[in-house]
Order: C-alpha cells, then sequence, then structure tokens
C-alpha cells in the first residue's frame, strides 16, 4: 500500500492568479514553490541513494481540452494517455512523458506494481489536494497505464514493445471536469535524482509547459470533422470459418460439464494508404461513443485506442464501485424497433445466463473484502451506438482501502472477458482463438496518490501502428450459442471502431 508524505496542502492563493495575461496557472509563483519542492527532494535523493519525486499542481481555466495540449505538446518519443468520459461529468485526463515508469509480469504482477509504485512515492514531495475539493478526480500525482489479458509478456509480433503491466508517472496530466462547476488542472512531476541540479530541472520544466501551450487567451478547440475515408482494406488474421469452428469447439466443452462459459475474441487488420491519425481517433470515438470511456495509450507512431463500455473498477476510499456486462444485441433503425431488440435482449434466456455468471464471480470476489455489496435486482440495459449490453451495476464497502490496481487484479479477468471457471478456461482460450490478445480485455486506467483511482476494460479498441491498425472483438460463448449467431455479434461489434479508423 502506498505510504507517502503530506508536504504541503494545495491553496489557490499559492498558485499563480489566472489573472495574470500571459500565462495561466504557471507564473512565479509556481516556479518559486516547484523549486522549493525538487530541493527537498533533492536533499532526500542524496540522503537516500536513489530519486525522489518532487510536483506541485496549478489551476487552469476550466474550458480546456487536455487532449488537445497534449496531442499538441508530444513529441515522438515521449509516452501519452488519455481517458474522456463525457457522460461522466465530462471527465477528461491527458498526460504526457515519463518522470518514472514501473512494470510488472507474472501472476504477482498487480501486487508487484501497487508496492513498487509506493516505494517510489514514499518520500514524495508534491501537493497534498486535500483542501481543494473543487480538484477533478485524477488531479495530482496520478500513475496511468495498464495491463494486458494474460500474466505474462504479451508473445504477438503486435505487441513486442509492450509490458504485462506497467504504470509510468507522467512529466505533466491535465485533469478536467464541466458540468455545474468545471475545474481543470495540471500537475507536473520530476524524478529527481541525487546528481540533479534544481536550475537544470526547472529549466527542463519551463520547456515542456511552454510546448502545452497554456495561455490564457487559448480559445477551446472544436475538433474538425473528420475527412473523407482513403483506400482501405480489412482482413480477418484467420477466416471467419476458423472462429465459428471455435464457437462449436467451446460449446462441446461447455455441454460437457468441462466449463460454464469461454470467451473467444478474433483480430481483424486494417489497412489504409495513409498513416492513421491517433489523435483524430481518439476524438472520433469520443464524438461517436460519449457513453463509453474513450481511451489511448501511446508512443511514436503506435496507440493502443478504444471505446469501452465496462468499468472494471473504481476506487473512492473504501467505496467500489464496478459493473457486470455481457450479453449484447443490435441497435434498431428507429426507436420501435431498438425497443423490441432490448426486450428481446433482457428476456434472453441465453444472454441472461451468460451475464448472471459475471455478477456471481464479481460479487463473490469482491464479496472476500468487504464489509457489504449491493448488485441491481435484474439486468439494465447500456445502450451505444451500434449495440446494447446487459449490465448490472455493483458497489462495495471494502473492509479496507487496498490499492485500486490491486482490486483490478482480483477482478481480471471477470467471465465477461475470460470464462468460467477461469483455471480451466484459461488453458484453452490460447488454443482456440490462435492470437496473442496483448492489452485486448486487459485493463487501462489511473491511480492517484491516495491509491483512489479506476480502471476499464479494454475492450472496443485497436492496435493502431503507422497506417495499419489491428482491431480486436469477441463474444461470450455458453450451451446453445450458435456458432453463425457470434460470428454475426463479433461483426456488429467492429463497426465501433472501423468507420472511425477508415477516416482518420
Amino acid at each position: 500500500m502506498i505510504r507517502w508524505r503530506r508536504t504541503r496542502r494545495f491553496s489557490g492563493s499559492d498558485a499563480s492568479s489566472p489573472a495574470e495575461p500571459a500565462e495561466l496557472g504557471f507564473g512565479s509563483e509556481a516556479y518559486a514553490r516547484l523549486a522549493k519542492n525538487i530541493d527537498a527532494a533533492l536533499t532526500k535523493a542524496r540522503d537516500r541513494g536513489r530519486g525522489v519525486v518532487a510536483a506541485i499542481t496549478v489551476p487552469l481555466r476550466a474550458g480546456i481540452d487536455p487532449l488537445e495540449h497534449i496531442s499538441t505538446a508530444r513529441e515522438d518519443d515521449e509516452p501519452w494517455t488519455t481517458f474522456i468520459q463525457p457522460a461522466r461529468n465530462d471527465l477528461s485526463i491527458a498526460t504526457l512523458g515519463a518522470a518514472a515508469v514501473v512494470e510488472a509480469s507474472g501472476e504477482g504482477r498487480f501486487a508487484d506494481l501497487a508496492r513498487n509504485c509506493g516505494e517510489m512515492l514514499e518520500a514524495a514531495e508534491v501537493d497534498d489536494l486535500f483542501d481543494d475539493r473543487d480538484a477533478p478526480p485524477g488531479s495530482g500525482v496520478i500513475w496511468c497505464g495498464g495491463f494486458a489479458f494474460n500474466d505474462d509478456e504479451p508473445w504477438g509480433d503486435a505487441w513486442h514493445e509492450t509490458r504485462a503491466a506497467q504504470f509510468v508517472l507522467p512529466r505533466a496530466a491535465i485533469s478536467r471536469s464541466g458540468g455545474d462547476q468545471p475545474a481543470a488542472r495540471l500537475t507536473v512531476a520530476i524524478y529527481v535524482q541525487p546528481d540533479d541540479q534544481t536550475n537544470a530541472l526547472l529549466e527542463s520544466t519551463e520547456r515542456l509547459v511552454e510546448r502545452l501551450k497554456l495561455k490564457a487567451d487559448l480559445a477551446e478547440h472544436h475538433a474538425q470533422p473528420l475527412p473523407s475515408a482513403d483506400n482501405a482494406t480489412t482482413a480477418s488474421s484467420a477466416a471467419p470459418e476458423h472462429y465459428e469452428n471455435a464457437v462449436l469447439r467451446a460449446t462441446e466443452l461447455i455441454n460437457s460439464g468441462a466449463v460454464e462459459k469461454i470467451v473467444l475474441a478474433r483480430e481483424v487488420t486494417l489497412r489504409r494508404e495513409q498513416p492513421i491519425d491517433v489523435v483524430s481517433a481518439v476524438r472520433g470515438l469520443r464524438e461517436r461513443f460519449p457513453e463509453c470511456t474513450t481511451f489511448a495509450v501511446g508512443k511514436d507512431d503506435r496507440a493502443f485506442v478504444g471505446a469501452s463500455p465496462e468499468l472494471l473498477i473504481r476506487r473512492e476510499g473504501r467505496r467500489a464501485s464496478t459493473m457486470a456486462l455481457a450479453g449484447s444485441m443490435r441497435r434498431g433503425e428507429d426507436n420501435a424497433t431498438d425497443r423490441h431488440l432490448g426486450e428481446q435482449l433482457l428476456a434472453s434466456d441465453k444472454d441472461n445466463l451468460e451475464h448472471a455468471i459475471v455478477v456471481r464471480r464479481i460479487e463473490r470476489t469482491l464479496g472476500r473484502i468487504s464489509a457489504w455489496i449491493a448488485a441491481g435486482e435484474r439486468p439494465e440495459l447500456v445502450k451505444v451506438k451500434n449495440i446494447q449490453h446487459l449490465a448490472t451495476p455493483i458497489r462495495a464497502q471494502l473492509t479496507e482501502p487496498r490499492p485500486v490496481i490491486e482490486l483490478a487484479g482480483l477482478l481480471h479477468p471477470t467471465p465477461a472477458v475470460g470464462g468460467e471457471p477461469w483455471p480451466e478456461v484459461s488453458k484453452t482460450i490460447k488454443t482456440l482463438e490462435g492470437f496473442d490478445r496483448g492489452w485486448y480485455t486487459g485493463g487501462v486506467g489511473w491511480m492517484d496518490l491516495h491509491e483512489d483511482g479506476e480502471f476499464h476494460v479494454a475492450l472496443r479498441s485497436a492496435l493502431i501502428n503507422g497506417n495499419q491498425a489491428r482491431l480486436f472483438v469477441g463474444a461470450g460463448i455458453v450451451g446453445d450459442s450458435d456458432p453463425s449467431d457470434e460470428l454475426a455479434e463479433t461483426e456488429t461489434k467492429l463497426q465501433a471502431l472501423l468507420p472511425v479508423l477508415r477516416r482518420c
């Protein structure tokens, strides 16, 4: 568990005033505060013989778009992330650079991440935002990143630069919320080494802030419409018949009593004449799926992007919340047809069985570490642009405030993306699918200084690399699943990303 030291409380009077004509939030007083934190961190680093984090947080104009600032400032070799939730008070988080990186693999990867992140921040000289009640979620020092579906390092060629689990402590992180009380914060962080010099670190920060173009008169960005599609081709990594045969073999295993449910995924490659604009893809997903969490984890011309409808875990103190999401149906072309299809989904024995398996596992897992747990009495419909799902919100009161990344590890993989029982299913999925999922159906998200945060299941996602993208979709298989129906469901899910990636 992270143990950290409060060095000072955030105060609006400590930060530079938004009235400054040239810069918003990062003026002389902010640099003075940062210099003080760097000096203190430098003293600790020399005493300890290893690096110490120094950071400050300042207010920004509430109307900014974090994605646009980060995308304008980023350079080819810098890692960056974004998490955008229009339906959650228009929350938007974007990060740039890496002050520190923590990686882990194997069965203990989640515990290792939690421990190593805690050790990294053990002596940190940072702002405590306890008194800043208007700060959006994700403000202050945060770790951001994600993890793969499997415990071990991804083995497929497409994922050769990707770790089994990775957290980045960004050099710059911007969080913004909208609604009735909009607010925005910028945090800059430095990993101070024993031989560093304060002035050099301040100069480096000044160059970073200048790149972010945080000007008081910056007009709010309005994303341009996506251009016309160029000549793009798509091809399945394996023939569609391969997926249908895998579904058939899965149903045979289920009906034999060996397992209860198996989730099977497909991989489809999109190739374009021109490189895919990753930021345009993120904008397109944000606009097309406002009900979802749009995410991107990128570096150079590579990025893992998606629009996930499924919350894996959110922790706020001892409160934990998640959502069971399983069972799908296409949307109707008109309201009457859409309602009819939704009613069919709610009444479907096959989909309700698939959904109940997920709810049962989540309740059992969280119940072991909670004082109480509450789930919806019956599934409800969650509708996104091209598909609707059965969903059950689940809340719990933890007996102790475990790190959110640890909670993610306890829940992952839920039967919504893996199967039930997992030990038996895990031996079967790789054989039936025939490809490496990488981070698809893993998790992406963030954790703050208090170990609060959230992770989303990496669904409706694609790995972009230059002019090609690998798209991943899947479906839950139970005993009476029909192979052609399950293939059709994956085709429907592909339509979440394909139209966007063809045109960005």
